[in-house]
């Protein structure tokens, strides 16, 4: 493994070079994309400006973590609309459903970019990331002006992580986030419905329960609850149980479980048949 702080200088470097004609990041709020807004803001100053997209599949509450992120960055901040719910073949939701979800956002962040005239696209994917199932990915690749220096320079989330410390970013030690759409098994509809009814759940479930890492899954109106393996504890408690059951089936859900095993990556991947290959999902 290279010494950290040589990849960090390639890494400015790298930032330097693509991002030289102007350069929009992809901010969600995550330690990834905040990271990666810091140092851009840092090398390139007012050539570089972080976009985050509002659009139903993303809870409101990570817009705001964005906007204070932003704000802690010192960055300028800009917020556009996708619209994944429109196109049919993210609202089918098939095993590449994540293809078509960052195709709309590139297309955004294209157009912005263009109204800037700033000439490249940062997202924030990881080293780590791409020894896992990454249908997104593709639509990176397809771009010639859209980059993701972490990837490209060899940066772990482990290693993500140590900068953003380094950097005094609140954000880093935040859970990995993953869109709401990853709650919904393979092949079953995406509809803006179900998408905040299982917002609104996490949001429930945090409060009551104090957990950080969470996933609320909805198979068909069954809520399977997953929190992260050292959290599960926080939940054995008749009252709190009792509470979380009562305000999710106000939600709508019919049954409410809880996945003894907690959080797990790639764990909607089991819904469908895969030819026998293990995947690993950061979902």
């Amino acid at each position: 493994m290279k010494d950290l702080h040589e990849k960090y200088e390639k890494l400015r470097r790298f930032i330097e070079e693509k991002g030289r004609k102007g350069v929009v990041i992809a901010l969600s709020g995550g330690v990834d994309s905040s990271t990666l807004a810091a140092i851009c803001h840092d090398v390139l100053g007012e050539r570089a400006v972080a976009v985050t997209a509002k659009s139903p599949t993303y809870p409101p509450e990570e817009m705001d973590e964005a906007q204070r992120t932003a704000e802690e960055i010192g960055i300028k901040h800009y917020i556009v609309e996708t619209d994944e719910l429109s196109n049919e073949d993210f609202v089918r939701n098939p095993e590449n459903r994540c293809y078509y979800c960052k195709k709309e956002l590139l297309d955004c962040l294209q157009d912005f970019a263009h109204r800037l005239e700033f000439k490249a696209i940062f997202e924030g994917t990881n080293f780590s990331d791409l020894g896992g199932h990454r249908p997104g990915f593709k639509a990176i690749i397809e771009r010639e002006n859209v980059f993701s220096p972490w990837a490209e320079n060899e940066f772990t989330k482990e290693e993500i992580r140590a900068l953003a410390q380094k950097l005094r970013l609140s954000v880093h030690d935040k859970p990995a986030l993953a869109c709401l759409a990853s709650r919904i098994p393979f092949g079953e509809r995406i509809t803006k419905e179900r998408l905040n009814r299982i917002g609104r759940a996490e949001q429930l479930i945090r409060k009551l329960g104090g957990v950080q890492q969470l996933r609320v899954r909805d198979h068909n109106g069954l809520a399977r609850i997953e929190v992260g393996k050292n959290e599960r504890s926080m939940l054995f408690n008749v009252g709190v149980m009792d509470k979380i059951a009562e305000e999710l089936k106000q939600l709508g859900f019919k049954f409410v479980t809880m996945d003894l095993e907690g959080y797990k990556t790639g764990s909607m991947l089991v819904t469908i048949e895969t030819s026998g290959n293990e995947h690993n999902l950061d979902k």
